[in-house]
């Protein structure tokens, strides 16, 4: 599993691993009981602040998402993968990209047209990503 920061994002680093684990999760790419990368990790590879990473990992531990075992790290606390969850991710990045539409004056089917292709994109890349791996 391997997180995509954007150190030049608005969105702070740590949000950044807190939203990418709890998609992963809600994806079902990571399930219960797995155990996600160290902090030493995480922060030697994307070159950031350890305590950047265990800031997002204390966070998720607070939430209930993460479960921090001895000797192990943290690991994916038991929950249901629910539609509802899916679905609450995603919200608001459709409500900033529907403002943007909304503010160009595009008309909808323009936008639906955009969307999809911003999903060809994401998945072309994805691929290209896994191949590389």
């Amino acid at each position: 599993m391997n997180y995509d920061i954007h150190p030049s994002s608005s969105t702070p680093i740590f949000r950044q691993i807190i939203d990418q684990v709890k998609r992963f999760i809600a994806s079902g790419q990571l399930q219960s009981g797995d155990t996600l990368p160290s902090v030493r990790t995480v922060a030697l590879h994307h070159a950031i602040n350890p305590m950047t990473v265990s800031k997002a990992y204390n966070m998720l531990e607070i939430e209930g998402v993460l479960v921090r075992m001895r000797g192990v790290g943290m690991v994916v606390a038991e929950r249901r993968n629910t539609a509802r969850d899916k679905t609450n991710l995603a919200m608001p990045a459709m409500l900033n990209a529907a403002q943007v539409v909304h503010q160009l004056g595009m008309e909808r089917t323009q936008a639906v047209k955009l969307f999809e292709q911003a999903l060809k994109t994401i998945e072309m890349e994805s691929k290209k990503n896994a191949d590389q791996d």
